[in-house]
C-alpha cells in the first residue's frame, strides 16, 4: 500500500465524495469494500439457489439498463433485461435439487464506480434431463456497477473451461 501526504488524500477524498455524492462506494474504496463484500455473498447465495433451478435471487442482483450482457454457457450473449430475464430463466431451468458447493476467487477489483469479479464457481446438481448429481464447475467473469446505492451485475461471462486445452479446441466442428 502506497503512502499518500495526509493533505493530498484529504483532499482527493473531498474531490471524490462530491464527484459521488459521499456515497457508501467511496467509503468501502478507502475502509475495505465492505459493500462489495456483502454484494458477493448474496451473489453466491443467489447461485446456490440458482443450481436448485430458481433464478429469481439471481435475477435481482442484475442491473435493468439496456447495456446490461449475459454469456452464459447455454446460449450466445444477450443485451438488456427482458433478454436476461429470459436467459436466466431457461439457463437456472437447466438445474435442479442442486447447490453451490465452492466459490474460488481468482482476481477481484473494486472501485467506486466498477468492479470485476473473476471465479470458478463449483457446483453438484441433477442437470438437463440427467437422473444422477453431476459435480461441474464454472469459469466466471463479473462486472459490476453501483446503480441507485446498491451494486448490481452490468455483465457476467460463465463457460465450463477451467483447466488447458488444446489449441484445437477454439475450432468450432462443422455439423
Amino acid at each position: 500500500m502506497s503512502t499518500v501526504g495526509a493533505s493530498s488524500t484529504a483532499s482527493l477524498a473531498g474531490s471524490l465524495g462530491d464527484i459521488i455524492d459521499g456515497s457508501r462506494f467511496w467509503e468501502d474504496a478507502q475502509m475495505g469494500t465492505s459493500a462489495f463484500d456483502e454484494f458477493v455473498e448474496q451473489y453466491h447465495r443467489a447461485l446456490d439457489e440458482f443450481f436448485r433451478g430458481n433464478s429469481e435471487p439471481a435475477q435481482a442482483l442484475y442491473s435493468r439498463r439496456e447495456d446490461a450482457t449475459l454469456a452464459n454457457p447455454f446460449g450466445p450473449v444477450v443485451m438488456g433485461w427482458a433478454q436476461i430475464a429470459q436467459t436466466t430463466a431457461r439457463a437456472a431451468a437447466n438445474y435442479r435439487e442442486g447447490r453451490a458447493t465452492a466459490f474460488e476467487t481468482a482476481a477481484r477489483c473494486v472501485t467506486p464506480e466498477l468492479a470485476y469479479l473473476v471465479e470458478v464457481e463449483r457446483f453438484e446438481a441433477k442437470v438437463g434431463g440427467r437422473d444422477e448429481v453431476a459435480i461441474g464447475a464454472l469459469r466466471v467473469t463479473s462486472i459490476l456497477r453501483p446503480e441507485d446505492g446498491a451494486w448490481k451485475i452490468v455483465h457476467r461471462h460463465a463457460d465450463p473451461i477451467t483447466g488447458a486445452r488444446p489449441a484445437e479446441s477454439v475450432i468450432q466442428q462443422a455439423g
